[in-house]
């Protein structure tokens, strides 16, 4: 997402109401203008104060032909919000004492390649200043290959170029957090799905995400769309998400996007030490939005961070997270529709303004 794009979302976008206006009321017309002006198929939306869904809502269809409602309940791609989930994991790790950041990558994972002066180490993953490139072409975007392993996945590049010397520049890649899906495995000695079905969804009691697999689907996950530029919406041509897993292979709802954010704020995943190291700026950025470890960091400088989450772009998926740490507020969109995360995120900018009045 562009930062001109984020500066406009969350300080020039956000929308004041009247007192008199009904908040329920303003947020459901808001989602609802996803549909009824074309953008998506279906969304649900939802935020949080303190730990209580003041608002939630779904609109559209899971399934336009078979005209199946979209709900609270279907499942979209979280597309790269999974970065965040992975980087929490990795943090649990450190909390342990079983890995050390700033050590070469290659301590933990032997099979990793290391082929440049300045070793790569977790932080330069978490904080994508790894010098890893990303999709060397649409094909490896848009794959059709099922890759059985991580160690599958991450062989595609691993004998790769890197675009710069480890920690001297940020470059926005999923690839990187494929090597980090390895060492939470390396690490913990478990598979990254069971890592992460124990330690993260069950602890945060999501019980509806998990990694995608193309030879299943349950009746609750939603189809793909796709909106074209010429503003036409058709089915999306299935990808597979096997070469990306920690990176932006995970399904979800809205609902447990929200829980995913509050188990942070109320700091059931990693302690309020390791969400604040989490959300420094690492990326080297000097402009506005830099990145931490699995988060975006949004807003103007010196506010930079006041508003953490990540956006999630892919082949049928267009959502946003926002977490809001100072105000305990999480805020949540998804779609099953790609091509559409211009607006699905300045939906979700708009309704920051909204939760603090129901508020």
């Amino acid at each position: 997402m562009k930062k001109t794009l984020l500066i406009s979302i969350f300080f020039s976008h956000l929308i004041c109401f009247l007192p008199s206006q009904n908040q329920t009321e303003i947020s459901n017309t808001l989602l609802e203008s996803l549909v009824s002006d074309e953008h998506v198929i279906g969304a649900a939306g939802s935020y949080s104060v303190d730990g209580k869904i003041l608002w939630e809502h779904a609109v559209g269809f899971a399934n336009k032909d078979e005209k199946s409602l979209f709900t609270l309940d279907t499942e979209v791609r979280t597309a790269s919000i999974a970065k965040s989930m992975t980087a929490v994991a990795v943090m649990q790790l450190l909390e342990k004492g079983l890995i050390d950041i700033n050590l070469p990558i290659d301590h933990y994972i032997p099979e990793f390649v290391q082929k440049s002066n300045t070793k790569i180490t977790t932080k330069h993953l978490l904080s994508h200043t790894s010098g890893i490139d990303g999709y060397k072409n649409s094909r490896e975007a848009e794959n059709k290959t099922n890759y059985a392993s991580l160690v599958e996945a991450y062989n595609v590049f691993k004998d790769r170029k890197l675009r710069f010397e480890p920690g001297t520049e940020f470059h926005y890649t999923s690839y990187g957090y494929v090597v980090l899906g390895l060492l939470i495995e390396k690490v913990s000695g478990i598979s990254f799905e069971e890592y992460m079905q124990k330690h993260v969804w069950q602890k945060a009691d999501m019980q509806n995400t998990g990694i995608e697999k193309n030879n299943s689907k349950n009746e609750k996950t939603s189809n793909l769309y796709h909106k074209y530029r010429k503003g036409k919406i058709k089915d999306a041509d299935i990808n597979n998400l096997s070469n990306r897993i920690p990176a932006g292979g995970f399904y979800s709802t809205v609902s447990d996007l929200i829980k995913f954010g509050n188990a942070l704020l109320e700091n059931t995943l990693i302690s309020k030490e390791t969400f604040d190291l989490m959300r420094e700026h690492h990326s080297l950025e000097k402009n506005n939005n830099g990145y931490g470890f699995g988060f975006y960091l949004y807003g103007q400088q010196p506010n930079e961070g006041v508003i953490i989450g990540h956006n999630g772009a892919q082949t049928g998926a267009s959502s946003q997270l926002f977490i809001i740490p100072s105000l305990k507020t999480v805020i949540a969109v998804v779609s099953n529709t790609s091509g559409s995360g211009r607006e699905v995120s300045t939906v979700a900018g708009k309704l920051i303004d909204i939760s603090q009045k129901e508020n």
